[in-house]
């Protein structure tokens, strides 16, 4: 079993910073690759960005691009999203996920419970 535990979440102003974490469970941590997801109210959950087990290859999504980053720190067995440049469009609910194996944009097995951000005009 992987339990996962976003935080860092807020309201922040558009042009603003913030950085999420998501801490997870178990002993085997740097064999999963790791990815972020959001979901605004009404709207269908998007792919965010992801990480390799390795920390090697990251992907995003093309709306962040530029602006987000993600990152591991296996010792700890956390996962950051570095958010930058932040615009009102990006509010959403984030959730953290983990996939045994390689990368993916699309298929994980294990999910965080979700952090709200907020980004004001």
């Amino acid at each position: 079993q992987v339990q996962l535990v976003e935080s860092g979440g807020g309201l922040v102003q558009a042009g603003g910073s913030l950085r999420l974490s998501c801490a997870a469970s178990g002993r085997t941590f740097n064999n999963y690759a790791m990815g972020w997801f959001r979901q605004a109210p009404g709207k269908e959950r998007e792919f965010v960005a992801a990480i390799s087990y390795s920390g090697g290859f990251t992907k995003f999504a093309d709306s962040v691009k530029g602006r987000f980053t993600i990152s591991r720190d296996n010792a700890q067995n956390t996962v950051y999203l570095q958010m930058n440049s932040l615009k009102p469009e990006d509010t959403a609910v984030y959730y953290c996920a983990a996939r045994y194996g390689p990368i993916s944009t699309w298929t994980y097995e294990y999910w965080g419970q979700g952090t709200q951000v907020t980004v004001s005009s």
